[in-house]
């Protein structure tokens, strides 16, 4: 998708794929809700989408050109499992939770997923969003954080730092954990917990995961692929 759009960001989005995909085939129902809050992973989220049924080959190959779905950022529109369009970092926790509250106050037992960025974790709507959370007691609501620790810019610590994250989140009642963001069990055992109040996964990743020219290079946040890198990338990953 991305080599032939000749479109970027694969380096976040070969951060989030595994706990996406795995969200999308074991984890949501179908009342469930889900935010791609770090909107430029919008590719892991259509082929977590696809994996899962519910987009097929020939809407994969429009990503990214005239008159597709499938844009560089999620939609507003068209895909029933796409709630918002997002791609403004720093949006998408408060439309999770707003989204959490409107459920439990409608009685209803749908669950809510939001995959954020760490880097969107520097931006003010993020924590007030968490401050929501945590005083509504939102149990109903899991936030998996893509901590790759590299943004549009450089490092998260050379930008703002606030390492280790998951300790600044700590004074807020909410559940942590931090698991490594690439083993399906270990994030399989953290979505299993129902806390009795927001759940934060901390998901420690590889920028560029699989693909060593791309493992942890800043540059593969916007980088497109040349056809060299292309072919180079897929025989490393075919023979992971």
């Amino acid at each position: 998708m991305h080599y032939e759009s000749g479109v970027g960001h694969i380096g976040g989005n070969l951060s989030s794929l595994d706990a996406i995909a795995l969200l999308f085939n074991e984890y949501i129902g179908p009342n469930d809700h889900f935010v791609l809050s770090k909107g430029h992973s919008a590719g892991a989220l259509y082929i977590a989408l696809w994996s899962a049924g519910k987009l097929d080959d020939s809407q994969l190959a429009t990503f990214h050109k005239d008159g597709t779905l499938l844009a560089g950022h999620p939609p507003a529109g068209g895909i029933p499992e796409i709630m918002f369009a997002t791609g403004s970092l720093g949006h998408g926790l408060s439309l999770a939770a707003g989204t959490a509250l409107a459920t439990r106050m409608r009685g209803k037992a749908d669950h809510v997923y939001c995959v954020t960025s760490d880097g969107e974790w520097q931006e003010g709507s993020t924590w007030e969003a968490l401050i929501f959370s945590s005083h509504q007691q939102l149990a109903n609501l899991t936030v998996l954080v893509d901590h790759n620790q590299l943004q549009g810019f450089g490092s998260t610590n050379a930008i703002a730092s606030m390492a280790p994250l998951w300790e600044r989140l700590r004074g807020f009642d909410v559940e942590i954990d931090v698991v490594p963001g690439h083993d399906l069990q270990a994030i399989r055992t953290a979505l299993n917990k129902r806390p009795g109040r927001p759940h934060i996964v901390m998901l420690e990743t590889t920028k560029g995961k699989g693909v060593s020219f791309m493992e942890n290079q800043m540059e593969w946040h916007y980088l497109p692929l040349s056809e060299a890198q292309y072919k180079q990338a897929i025989a490393e990953l075919a023979g992971s």
